[in-house]
Parts: structure tokens; C-alpha cells; sequence
């Protein structure tokens, strides 16, 4: 574990009584390693017919190390770069080379959204995996803090919180080498936070994370990457650093940023231009 991550946890010596409560803990699963590089990004562009590019000549990579914070204004394309990352889009210019065993695991409230809500989280695991015994499923559900009768409860009696960790069992059962978050923490309360930042601290894999929680992304990133219109890059300076910057142009705009929370600005408080929430 890098000396950065080493620190990081000693800091965190209050969350004591979380760690000692099965019930908000979240265990991520140790894939097996990879050599290196396990992702690439060569050249990557990428942009809707009809309209400028979101990103142009994208030159990044993860690997098992990784910690990652994508962070940048609505509307620049942060969504998008995990979907090309993932395969989900085509670039329309360079490539994404990854190693051939490569798994990625990718987190979002769209996971949560689908969830079935008249199942159980165990009969829903057991229709996506008829062949893993249920007392394999009951366990690995109790390391994601959804043990005894909470896997066997109507996922629609769930708080929004223990859905998303019905969400994140799903995804880590796969078992995956990186990481790929997009606002986890929506819907999580303070513990829960607390113990998502743990688990991401001791995985083993690379995590790339999108998130305006200032919390989160100050306790595990190692690296930032900045999403701007036309460019992400590598951000230089510690993620301090850049929210003070933000503030700054802010300010000089007449705009009031993003709480550290991540909350949006007050009703009525000014917004960029050219920012729809559906390209983030």
C-alpha cells in the first residue's frame, strides 16, 4: 500500500466504532494482480454526431494502484469518459487498450434505479447467479453490511443507503481489478461514508471515482483528473488546491459552487452556461 493511502487510514483511527459494526462495514474483495499497464487511454476523443467534442486527445492510464478523482463542472463529459472507458461508447478518435484479463466493476445510482425492488437481495442474487449457493450468497451480502434478515427483506423496505449497498455486493462479486464510481456516496449517511472511504483505502484494485463530496475525494485520491470542455487532464496540485481555485473563479462569476458535500448551489443561485447535467 502507497505511504499516501498508509497515512490516510492512521487518520481515521475515530471511525473505530464503524469498523466494529458488521452492519457498516463495506469488504472489498482482493482481486488477483495484473502487470502493468492494465489501462490506457491513447489519443481518446469523443464527441455526439452534430456536436464539438466533449474530450479531445485523452492520454491517461489507471492501474492497480490507482486512486483516482475525476472532478469538473456538469456537462463537461465525466459520465461519458467511464462509458468509453467501459466500452460502453466508441471513441471517435484513438483508443482504450487494456490488459486481456482486465475486470472492471462500474457504480452509479442508474444500478440503483434497477434494482428490483419486489425481490430480496438474496433471490436477487440468486436469479443473476443460479448456480452460487445461498449460503455463499448470505455471506458475501453480510461483508457488504446486509446481514441476517436485511437480505431476506423486499428491497423496496430498504433505506436508500442499504440499496446502494445491494448495489455495490452486486458489482463486487464480480470481483473486479478497478473501480469505476460515479457519486457513490449519493444516498449513503455519514457512517456509511466513513466506511466506503475504509473499503476503497484497503482495496487492492484501482479506483477511478466521480464525486462532489469534498470528504471522499480528499481521503482517498492520490490523482486528480480534471474534466474541462474539450480536455481532461492530470491535475498537479493537491485536490485543496484546486477547490480553492474553483471558489475563486466562482466568485469572480457571480456563481455559488457546489457545497463540499457535493449539494447543489442554493434555488435560484447562477449556473455555467452550456453545463446540462446529462453529459457529466
Amino acid at each position: 500500500m502507497v505511504q499516501s493511502r498508509v497515512k490516510a487510514l492512521a487518520k481515521m483511527e475515530n471511525v473505530a466504532e464503524i469498523l466494529a459494526d458488521p452492519s457498516l462495514t463495506f469488504n472489498f474483495p482482493s482481486p488477483e494482480p495484473l502487470s502493468t499497464p492494465i489501462l490506457a487511454l491513447n489519443d481518446v476523443s469523443f464527441g455526439y454526431p452534430g456536436r464539438p467534442p466533449l474530450f479531445k486527445q485523452v492520454n491517461l492510464g489507471l492501474d492497480m494502484n490507482s486512486r483516482v478523482s475525476l472532478v469538473g463542472p456538469n456537462g463537461v463529459g465525466k459520465s461519458t469518459l467511464l462509458k468509453v472507458i467501459l466500452g460502453e461508447l466508441e471513441a471517435s478518435a484513438g483508443h482504450v487498450s487494456t490488459n486481456g484479463r482486465l475486470r472492471m466493476g462500474r457504480f452509479s445510482q442508474h444500478h440503483v434505479d434497477q434494482l428490483d425492488l419486489d425481490r430480496t437481495p438474496l433471490e436477487a442474487f440468486q436469479l443473476a447467479y443460479p448456480n452460487v449457493k445461498p449460503v455463499e450468497i448470505r455471506a458475501h451480502l453480510g461483508s457488504m453490511g446486509l446481514g441476517g434478515n436485511l437480505a431476506l427483506q423486499k428491497m423496496r423496505t430498504l433505506s436508500g443507503g442499504q440499496k446502494s449497498r445491494v448495489a455495490f455486493a452486486q458489482i463486487m462479486w464480480q470481483n473486479p481489478h478497478v473501480l469505476l464510481l460515479d457519486e457513490p456516496t449519493n444516498h449513503l449517511d455519514l457512517d456509511a461514508v466513513e466506511a466506503l472511504i475504509m473499503a476503497i483505502l484497503n482495496f487492492d484494485g484501482g479506483v477511478l471515482v466521480i464525486s462532489h463530496d469534498e470528504h471522499l475525494v480528499s481521503s482517498i485520491c492520490e490523482e486528480l483528473w480534471v474534466a474541462e470542455p474539450g480536455r481532461v487532464y492530470v491535475y498537479k496540485a493537491p485536490f485543496a488546491e484546486y477547490r480553492k481555485q474553483q471558489l475563486a473563479l466562482a466568485k469572480k462569476h457571480g456563481l455559488q459552487p457546489l457545497q463540499p458535500n457535493g449539494a447543489p448551489p442554493a434555488k435560484g443561485a447562477g449556473q455555467p452556461s452550456g453545463a446540462p447535467g446529462s453529459n457529466r
